[in-house]
């Protein structure tokens, strides 16, 4: 006989924290990509693209934490949602976004120039951020975290 599993509702906040820790890792890589990218010599391209992936990563893996109980497929037309609308949000020009979107913050989080190059860069980091989640998962982050909750099965 089987007793309840505790660990069900426990499990989608463990989730969270392991899709946050993820998120911030890629917002270090993705700042560090942007801000010392060119002073170390690498390619316009892959400062340029390689922020753009690093961003969608994080847009997929924060609607993880906010959403934790999706699937991985929901959660990544989320984020492509999100990453056309912003990616389209850069043909409207009003005083106020113009002038948001030449702060660091702007240019960080909506940039400044509208390019269908973008999407594919936003489209291969939601699949990026697929990969690292579905990784955490198997390698035994997440299941390390569900493991962790003691259980009152009786065998």
């Amino acid at each position: 006989m089987r007793a309840a599993q505790p660990d069900k509702p426990v499990a989608p906040l463990r989730t969270s924290l392991i899709r946050a820790t993820l998120a911030l890792a890629v917002i270090v890589c993705g700042l560090s990509l942007r801000w010392y990218g060119f002073p170390l010599g690498l390619p316009a391209f892959v400062v340029k693209y390689g922020g753009s992936l690093l961003w969608a990563t994080m847009v997929f893996l924060l609607a993880g934490v906010l959403l934790p109980r999706l699937s991985r497929s929901q959660l990544a037309a989320i984020a492509a949602i999100i990453a056309i609308v912003v990616e389209f949000s850069r043909l409207i020009h009003t005083p106020w976004l113009d002038a948001f979107r030449l702060t660091t913050a702007g240019a960080l989080l909506l940039g400044r120039i509208f390019s269908l190059w973008n999407l594919v860069a936003y489209a291969l980091g939601i699949v990026f951020g697929v990969w690292i989640d579905r990784l955490a998962e198997t390698r035994g982050f997440v299941g390390w975290a569900k493991r962790s909750v003691p259980t009152n099965d009786i065998s």
